[in-house]
C-alpha cells in the first residue's frame, strides 16, 4: 500500500488553510495535535469531534490520519488518567495521527464549511461576512427565496429539521451563514446588514432578541453545519496525494 509522509500532508493543510495566520480560541490548537510513530498515511479518516468513541471509529477504518475540526484540547488536558488515557494510549498503539482545524477551515473561501454550505443551498455570488478573532469567517449573499424554501433547503443539506426563528419577513433577501455555534451573536450579524441568519445553535433567550432585530434565525445544528468542511479536506487530501478516506459520522443531534 502507498505511504505518503504525514509530513507533507500536514505542510500542505497548514499551507492552504492559513494555520498560522488564522486567529482562534486558544483551545483550538490548529495544525497537527498528535503524531504517528511511523511518520507515514495511507488512510485517512474525517470527523467533526476528536473524541475517544471517534478514535475508536477511525482505528476500525484502519486509518492512520484523522482529521477534525474540534480538537483535542478545549479544555484542560490533563492529568492523563480515566479516559484521557485510554485515549491516548490508543493514538499510540495504533499509530493514529490527529489533524484538527477550527476557525481556519470555517474560513476557507472553497472547502470551508460555510463555503461548502453555501453551494449545497445554492446560493452563489457570496461576500466575507461576520468578523471572529481578526478575519471573517462567515459569508453572506444576496437573494430573494421564502423561509419555507430555505427551511427545506437546509434539511436537504444537512439531513435535518432546523429551527427556525421567524423574526423576520416571509422572504429573505440577505442572508449570512457562519456554521457551528454563533448563535449568541445575533446582534453582530443583524449589524453586517443580514433578514437572516442561519448558524448551528444558540441559546434560548436569542428567540426573543430575534424577534427585536427583526431578524430570520435559522438554527441547523452545530454539528449538521460542520460536516462539510472536514468532508471536502479530507477529499481534496485524497485526491492530491492519492491516500483513500472515509468519513466518519458520529452525529450528536445538537
Amino acid at each position: 500500500m502507498p505511504k505518503t509522509p504525514l509530513a507533507a500532508i500536514v505542510n500542505h493543510c497548514d499551507k492552504i488553510l492559513r494555520t498560522s495566520e488564522i486567529g482562534d480560541y486558544d483551545g483550538a490548537v490548529n495544525g497537527l495535535q498528535v503524531e504517528n510513530s511511523s511518520g507515514t498515511v495511507t488512510k485517512i479518516a474525517a470527523t467533526v469531534d476528536a473524541s475517544l468513541a471517534t478514535i475508536k471509529l477511525a482505528i476500525a477504518a484502519k486509518a492512520d490520519l484523522l482529521i477534525v475540526h474540534h480538537g483535542l484540547f478545549w479544555s484542560p488536558a490533563q492529568p492523563w488518567t480515566g479516559k484521557k488515557f485510554e485515549l491516548i494510549k490508543l493514538l499510540m498503539e495504533n499509530n493514529l495521527a490527529v489533524y484538527s482545524s477550527h476557525l481556519p477551515l470555517d474560513a476557507h473561501p472553497k472547502l470551508g464549511n460555510n463555503a461548502q454550505l453555501c453551494a449545497a443551498l445554492g446560493l452563489k455570488n457570496t461576500k466575507p461576512f461576520f468578523t471572529s478573532h481578526g478575519q471573517n469567517i462567515g459569508l453572506k449573499t444576496q437573494t430573494n427565496i421564502s423561509r419555507d424554501e430555505l427551511a427545506e433547503k437546509l434539511e436537504r443539506a444537512t439531513g435535518g429539521k432546523p429551527k427556525m426563528i421567524p423574526g423576520g419577513k416571509n422572504f429573505c433577501g440577505k442572508i449570512g451563514i457562519v456554521t457551528g455555534g454563533a448563535g449568541a451573536e445575533l446582534k453582530q450579524a443583524a449589524a453586517e446588514d443580514v433578514d437572516t441568519f442561519i448558524t448551528g445553535e444558540g441559546p434560548h433567550w436569542t428567540f426573543a432578541l430575534a424577534e427585536e432585530l427583526g431578524l430570520n434565525v435559522f438554527y441547523a445544528g452545530h454539528y449538521a453545519t460542520e460536516t462539510f468542511g472536514v468532508k471536502a479536506l479530507a477529499a481534496a487530501l485524497s485526491k492530491k496525494f492519492r491516500v483513500p478516506w472515509e468519513f466518519l459520522d458520529h452525529p450528536t443531534g445538537l
